[in-house]
């Protein structure tokens, strides 16, 4: 049996995964994004810099990006005996892409919202039950990179009771360390008490 059908997930979802949708919303109004706030791509600096709604566009656009091709290659190959592993190849192609955008010599975001996607597609309770913890933890710290390391950790965990299955448990796993490892500047600055806060423009240092 040809490979060929399978193997046009992943490969497809990694080339949509890879279009910077903040990027380009941002030189619709003229702005080039990576000279502002933090100079990423993704949601939250898109609204620090261009407003919330743009924010909220953004963010919708990246975690399409891991919702559709995983919901398609569900439709695609139900009944297939390695359906599992070819969701968990198509779920993390979709974060590479946006993380290692091939149309953005292989940078690019932080890569939660596009995740959140992929998730939302195989386990939507558990996502459910993530972005609660985001919520919870953005409002005690006010650091939106603590709400995300903090969710992507959570995830895996959650996907072992709410969903569980090898592959798409190992998928969560490898999708956790791509978040973990796009965030190590933030790492680093909130180990300095240098990260900035949601909604400021300058560093909160640490309280003592």
């Amino acid at each position: 049996m040809s490979l060929l059908p399978q193997i046009i997930w992943p490969i497809g979802s990694y080339l949509l995964g890879s279009i910077p949708f903040g990027l380009l919303f941002a030189h619709c109004r003229g702005i080039e994004l990576r000279k502002h706030g933090s100079g990423n791509i993704g949601a939250t600096n898109v609204a620090r810099v261009m407003g919330k709604g743009w924010g909220l566009l953004t963010l919708a656009a990246d975690l399409a990006k891991g919702l559709l091709p995983v919901l398609g290659c569900i439709w695609a190959m139900a009944g297939t005996a390695d359906i599992d592993l070819w969701i968990a190849f198509t779920g993390i192609g979709a974060v590479m892409g946006h993380c290692y955008s091939i149309f953005f010599r292989f940078r690019g975001g932080k890569g939660v919202a596009t995740a959140s996607g992929v998730f939302l597609g195989v386990c939507p309770f558990g996502v459910g039950v993530a972005v609660f913890t985001f919520i919870v933890v953005l409002k005690k710290w006010g650091y939106v990179s603590v709400g995300s390391l903090s969710m992507a950790l959570f995830m895996p965990i959650l996907m072992h009771f709410f969903c569980p299955a090898y592959e798409l448990e190992l998928m969560a796993w490898v999708i956790t360390l791509i978040i973990w490892i796009r965030h190590r500047d933030n790492i680093k600055r909130l180990i300095k008490g240098e990260e900035k806060s949601w909604g400021r423009g300058s560093p909160v240092p640490n309280s003592q």
